[in-house]
Protein backbone atom coordinates (compact mmCIF):
# COMPACT_ATOMS: atom_id res chain seq x y z
CA UNK A 1 0.00 0.00 0.00
CA UNK A 2 1.30 3.76 -0.55
CA UNK A 3 -0.37 7.42 -0.36
CA UNK A 4 -0.47 8.80 -3.74
CA UNK A 5 -2.25 11.61 -5.10
CA UNK A 6 -4.63 11.28 -7.93
CA UNK A 7 -3.17 13.65 -11.52
CA UNK A 8 -5.80 12.26 -14.23
CA UNK A 9 -7.98 10.25 -16.09
CA UNK A 10 -7.24 7.59 -18.15
CA UNK A 11 -9.56 7.30 -21.37
CA UNK A 12 -9.70 4.17 -23.60
CA UNK A 13 -12.04 2.77 -25.74
CA UNK A 14 -11.35 -0.76 -25.97
CA UNK A 15 -10.38 -2.09 -22.82
CA UNK A 16 -10.17 -5.82 -21.26
CA UNK A 17 -14.20 -6.52 -19.61
CA UNK A 18 -11.84 -6.21 -15.84
CA UNK A 19 -12.11 -2.42 -15.97
CA UNK A 20 -16.03 -2.38 -16.60
CA UNK A 21 -17.80 0.07 -14.83
CA UNK A 22 -14.36 1.32 -12.94
CA UNK A 23 -13.01 4.65 -13.66
CA UNK A 24 -9.05 4.20 -14.64
CA UNK A 25 -6.96 7.06 -12.57
CA UNK A 26 -3.09 8.23 -12.60
CA UNK A 27 -1.73 8.25 -9.62
CA UNK A 28 1.44 9.47 -8.37
CA UNK A 29 3.03 8.18 -5.35
CA UNK A 30 4.11 10.43 -2.32
CA UNK A 31 7.09 10.58 -0.06
CA UNK A 32 6.34 10.99 3.44
CA UNK A 33 6.86 14.42 3.00
CA UNK A 34 4.04 15.08 0.60
CA UNK A 35 6.67 15.00 -2.39
CA UNK A 36 6.30 13.44 -5.62
CA UNK A 37 8.27 10.03 -6.25
CA UNK A 38 8.14 10.30 -9.78
CA UNK A 39 6.57 6.74 -9.99
CA UNK A 40 3.16 6.62 -10.95
CA UNK A 41 0.51 4.01 -11.48
CA UNK A 42 -2.72 3.57 -13.12
CA UNK A 43 -5.26 2.24 -10.46
CA UNK A 44 -8.81 1.38 -10.84
CA UNK A 45 -11.53 3.56 -8.78
CA UNK A 46 -12.74 1.84 -6.40
CA UNK A 47 -14.12 4.71 -4.15
CA UNK A 48 -15.26 7.91 -6.37
CA UNK A 49 -11.61 9.90 -6.14
CA UNK A 50 -11.01 12.95 -7.69
CA UNK A 51 -8.94 14.60 -9.78
CA UNK A 52 -5.88 16.28 -6.74
CA UNK A 53 -7.70 13.91 -3.92
CA UNK A 54 -4.94 12.09 -1.99
CA UNK A 55 -5.53 8.30 -1.99
CA UNK A 56 -4.55 5.17 -0.38
CA UNK A 57 -3.92 2.61 -3.16
CA UNK A 58 -3.49 -1.01 -2.85
CA UNK A 59 -0.49 -2.41 -4.72
CA UNK A 60 -1.00 -5.80 -5.02
CA UNK A 61 -2.76 -7.83 -8.56
CA UNK A 62 -4.72 -10.74 -6.54
CA UNK A 63 -5.58 -8.15 -3.98
CA UNK A 64 -6.59 -5.81 -5.91
CA UNK A 65 -8.87 -8.27 -7.95
CA UNK A 66 -10.55 -9.12 -4.74
CA UNK A 67 -11.48 -5.55 -3.75
CA UNK A 68 -13.04 -5.11 -6.87
CA UNK A 69 -14.81 -8.49 -6.86
CA UNK A 70 -13.21 -10.38 -9.03
CA UNK A 71 -11.72 -13.10 -8.86
CA UNK A 72 -8.81 -15.24 -11.04
CA UNK A 73 -6.53 -13.78 -13.81
CA UNK A 74 -7.09 -10.52 -15.10
CA UNK A 75 -4.64 -7.34 -15.49
CA UNK A 76 -5.69 -5.34 -12.50
CA UNK A 77 -2.42 -4.44 -10.39
CA UNK A 78 -3.71 -1.41 -8.42
CA UNK A 79 -6.47 -0.07 -6.59
CA UNK A 80 -7.63 3.13 -4.96
CA UNK A 81 -9.03 2.03 -1.41
CA UNK A 82 -9.43 5.12 0.06
CA UNK A 83 -9.56 8.80 0.03
CA UNK A 84 -6.97 10.45 2.43
CA UNK A 85 -8.37 13.47 4.58
CA UNK A 86 -5.57 13.49 7.13
CA UNK A 87 -1.42 12.27 7.49
CA UNK A 88 -0.11 12.81 11.02
CA UNK A 89 3.42 11.87 11.38
CA UNK A 90 4.68 11.51 15.44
Amino acid sequence: MYIGRVKGTVVSTIKHSLFDGHKLMLVTRLNLDGSETGYYDICLDHVHAGVGDLVLVLDEGGSARQIIGKRGLGPARAVIVGVVDRVDLT
